[in-house]
């Protein structure tokens, strides 16, 4: 019987999944299949799937039943997966290990399951984890065809913007000069370079360049790619005026380094500013701060404004994209 499908290539077909399923749309009655490289993803509702996304009809088989942790629980438990890294975010010490529990006896696949003990911290934006099941907060994560070695314990990542990261290097051409100014274990910077652009990628955390360095050389653009350690602040003088796109993820305090940004911002260069404010007025305080240290000297034109996410209650997670343009 022909049931409507998500057609997707088999290296995008994981952060798919997800985020059907985080819409509930997946169908759980018939099996994801593959196909010639494609994936089939049965969805319930054709109608409410993202225009992104192409819906085909497919005779997708039965599904055989498999145990979810709901099923041991009695409840829908809330987790994450990041590789084969599950993690929960409970309060109650007793209903995490409840949790863990049950994942260990589900058939979902994991060899780690942990539980956040501390919001993120310091400037190197990481945080405390209590390790529930197995003996190890390392994880390999695959994303849009990259794959992503990295410890949670020791740098900061969030694959829920996975989708935010790919829009933005969708647009990146071959030949750019980008500069990642916060960068992590180089999920915007790898796929930057994939892309054929020339990229810079700074971050104060030595265990996220570390990783970076070892991530360039596991999906093969290390050639393209120059990691440095350090304050980006410190950085600039050496990429004075050279940057044609510029990658802002430091929400909590991006406008802090705007200043930064124009220095190192060519005579055309497109920013990627990411910021979290009050749902009144999301996008205002990152451009007045743009605006401020970018004008006379350049032109500041918004590309768009982006919703990425709901942070807190009334807060959002907003990227604003703009091109400086220098006048003569």
């Amino acid at each position: 019987m022909n049931v409507p499908c998500v057609r997707v290539p088999r290296e995008s077909g994981e952060e798919t999944r997800k985020q059907l399923a985080d819409a509930d749309l997946l169908d759980h009655d018939h099996q994801i299949s593959v196909v010639d490289g494609d994936l089939y993803i049965p969805v319930v509702d054709a109608d409410a799937v993202p225009s992104e996304f192409e819906v085909v009809e497919y005779e997708a088989p039965d599904r055989d039943t498999q145990t979810n942790p709901a099923d041991i629980l009695g409840f829908e438990p809330s987790y994450e997966r990041l590789g084969d890294v599950v993690i929960l975010d409970e309060d109650d010490d007793k209903r995490a290990r409840e949790i863990a529990d049950a994942i260990v006896a589900s058939d979902l696949r994991a060899e780690t399951v942990v539980n956040r003990a501390s919001k993120i911290k310091g400037e190197l934006r990481v945080r405390d984890w209590d390790v529930l099941v197995g003996d190890s907060t390392e994880t390999v994560h695959r994303e849009y065809g990259h794959e992503f070695h990295l410890d949670i314990a020791s740098v900061y990542f969030s694959p829920r913007l996975a989708t935010e990261r790919h829009r933005v290097v969708e647009q990146i051409r071959p030949g750019e000069h980008v500069f990642d100014m916060f960068a992590g274990i180089g999920p915007f910077a790898i796929p930057a370079a994939a892309t054929g652009a020339e990229v810079v990628a700074c971050d104060l955390n030595e265990s996220a360049i570390e990783y970076l360095r070892e991530n360039a050389d596991r999906n093969d653009v290390s050639d393209r790619i120059t990691a440095i350690q350090g304050d980006v602040r410190e950085v600039a003088a050496d990429y004075e005026g050279w940057a044609e796109r510029l990658v802002m993820n430091l929400p909590h305090s991006a406008n802090e380094f705007v200043e930064t940004a124009v220095k190192l911002a060519a005579d055309e260069c497109v920013v990627h500013f990411y910021d979290i404010q009050h749902e009144d007025d999301p996008f205002g305080p990152g451009l007045d701060a743009i605006r401020d240290a970018a004008e006379p000297a350049f032109e500041v034109e918004v590309l768009e404004e982006k919703v990425v996410r709901s942070y807190a209650p009334h807060e959002y997670n907003v990227c604003l994209d703009v091109r400086l343009t220098r006048r003569q």
